[in-house]
């Protein structure tokens, strides 16, 4: 009886669009009843593609609905059985597509811990007990005077929970002319419009009861502001380029204009690597447990049993080369890791021009810019590559217009001739006047805007296409416009000339965040895939309910990067600093 009672139904709302009924999950592998003394019958369940269209003699896609059957019968036995009531019903079926596949089936079986989800379990829990502990035995007052000279308090702090939470929670002062205040403000919200993006693609992917309310949805203006969160990426190219000319010109000069290359190359692997390869720990080995449901596996943005054999291409930064889609990464969103480190790696060409040569350099990046965007212009013409939802498209066009680092390097660029520029001013004070300032605001809010919401014009039900020609020269153009914008708004920040822009992006509010943004940006879609696949009902799309979700995941996300900076990051960064300064001494 519970076998048939876990089954779904007729999907309710489905003239709406609702085409899948998930049944009773956990009734369903619940089940197990012996039934002789070598044998018990559990519960499988699976899904099966049902032509319910035909019902209404309608063009309505296949439903999804849910079936329970004994774990002892195999998803193709369940195929035959459906396939002969069907015909015998009267329905027209496909020779050539299952009803039921195996790869739809889940049981209550798991997998047995192997040695390496132990060892990421013991590295989970077991530090966090660790720093607790150290936290009230080594961060005494006289433990730190009386050893503060020496190595063992040093090595000790970086594992404590109340040093590395005070650093954390350490706000600096603005009126350091090293500091650019607003770098923290833009940082943090180009991390929230990711995780706010990303929430809603999961939404969108959900077994929604309202699924035609989605394309009305898709039609309003506030869809270009979802769609278009991959500019936040190109926020943080522009943010990397300006820091580093910034931050290493400095060096330079306390180094006898010398670039230490080997050091900065360590320093940036060593920087991301740990809590990079902690995430693939957590991603492949703790997730499963933490959760399953119906649509595991299915709702989720990766496919994490990829990192079992691609792992080290994600460790060394060069996953974006070995990709024909986003799927096929271990841990998709770290593409953008490696282009950052790819990045990093030409920097010294860059910042040792821009040193020796100064304008002459500047023109030849200018030239570099140039030709990377005539590049991308002539790559998606060519090729017909698109970014918007349109057939297959995007996924042909991903590995070749989204994840390549010469595809992104012209926003990073403008980022470097930004920092280049502060770093000839730096304590300099422009003087503006209103109008200028005024103009310059509106051309900078105005590219921001039009880069946003240029391509609106094409999106809704039944709107044609954007023509390819002008996508490419859009793209083209907005790689190196979004960039420009942001360097206008760093800038007035910088000059006084910022107000309210200024007042809230330079907030000290948003330090701690910030120095958060990296374990946060690694791990905010531990908690979207989790909350999506452990749906066991139909849900509802609205913007409400996606608010709703976006506050849970980010609540959960920073408490866990808050986590992660304790255990893995901070540790790992004063280890660091103090391995590298021990190897400099003789």
């Amino acid at each position: 009886l519970a076998v048939l009672d876990a089954w779904g139904s007729l999907p309710s709302g489905l003239l709406e669009g609702n085409t899948r009924s998930l049944g009773n999950y956990d009734e369903c592998l619940r089940i197990s009843r012996d039934v002789s003394a070598e044998h018990t019958l559990r519960g499988k369940y699976c899904f099966a593609k049902l032509p319910v269209g035909q019902l209404f003699e309608q063009s309505t896609p296949n439903a999804n609905i849910a079936i329970c059957f004994p774990a002892s019968c195999a998803g193709s036995d369940m195929d035959v059985l459906l396939r002969q009531l069907l015909q015998q019903l009267g329905f027209s079926l496909d020779q050539t597509a299952f009803l039921v596949t195996e790869s739809s089936c889940k049981t209550a079986a798991r997998e047995p811990f192997d040695w390496l989800t132990i060892f990421t379990m013991y590295e989970r829990f077991s530090p966090s007990t660790f720093t607790l502990s150290n936290k009230s035995l080594f961060s005494q007052h006289s433990l730190c005077r009386a050893g503060s000279a020496g190595q063992l308090p040093r090595l000790i702090n970086a594992f404590s929970a109340r040093v590395n939470s005070g650093a954390l929670f350490r706000i600096s002062n603005n009126s350091n002319p090293n500091v650019i205040g607003c770098v923290h403000g833009l940082r943090c919200m180009s991390l929230i419009w990711v995780i706010f993006g990303h929430d809603y693609i999961i939404a969108l992917k959900s077994p929604n009861v309202n699924r035609m309310d989605m394309f009305t949805w898709g039609a309003q203006p506030f869809r270009m502001f979802v769609q278009q969160c991959i500019n936040a990426v190109d926020t943080f190219f522009f943010l990397s380029g300006m820091l580093v000319v910034s931050s290493q010109f400095r060096a330079m000069e306390r180094h006898e204009d010398k670039l230490n290359i080997p050091k900065l190359y360590l320093n940036r692997y060593l920087r991301l690597t740990p809590v990079l390869a902690f995430a693939i720990l957590l991603y492949v080995k703790l997730l499963p447990y933490f959760g399953d449901g119906p649509l595991w596996g299915t709702t989720m943005f990766d496919d994490y049993s990829i990192c079992n054999t691609r792992w080290y291409l994600t460790l060394l930064y060069v996953q974006n080369f070995f990709g024909d889609k986003a799927r096929t990464l271990c841990i998709s969103h770290s593409w953008y890791l490696a282009v950052d480190m790819q990045l990093y790696l030409l920097s010294p060409i860059f910042l040792i021009a821009l040193y020796r040569w100064g304008k002459r350099a500047v023109y030849a990046i200018v030239l570099v810019i140039l030709v990377l965007s005539c590049y991308l212009l002539a790559t998606m013409i060519d090729n017909n590559y698109s970014m918007q939802i349109r057939g297959d498209a995007v996924r042909r066009g991903e590995p070749f217009i989204y994840f390549p680092v010469h595809v992104r390097a012209s926003t990073w660029l403008v980022g470097v001739l930004f920092g280049y520029f502060l770093y000839l001013n730096q304590g300099k004070r422009f003087k503006l006047q209103r109008l200028v300032v005024w103009a310059c605001w509106l051309l900078a809010l105005s590219a921001l805007l039009v880069t946003v919401l240029a391509l609106y014009p094409y999106v809704g039900i039944n709107v044609s296409p954007v023509p390819i020609v002008n996508e490419a020269f859009f793209l083209s153009l907005t790689r190196i416009a979004w960039p420009l914008a942001l360097c206008w708004v760093v800038f007035a920040c910088m000059q006084g000339y910022g107000g309210l822009a200024n007042s809230f992006l330079s907030s000290p509010l948003w330090q701690p965040l910030s120095k958060l943004s990296y374990c946060a940006y690694i791990f905010h879609i531990f908690f979207e895939n989790l909350n999506s696949a452990r749906t066991r009902t139909n849900t509802y799309f609205s913007d409400y309910d996606v608010m709703l979700r976006f506050w849970g995941d980010f609540g959960f996300t920073v408490l866990l990067s808050y986590v992660v900076y304790i255990l893995v990051e901070a540790p790992c960064g004063a280890l660091q600093t103090w391995w590298l300064s021990e190897v400099k001494k003789p």
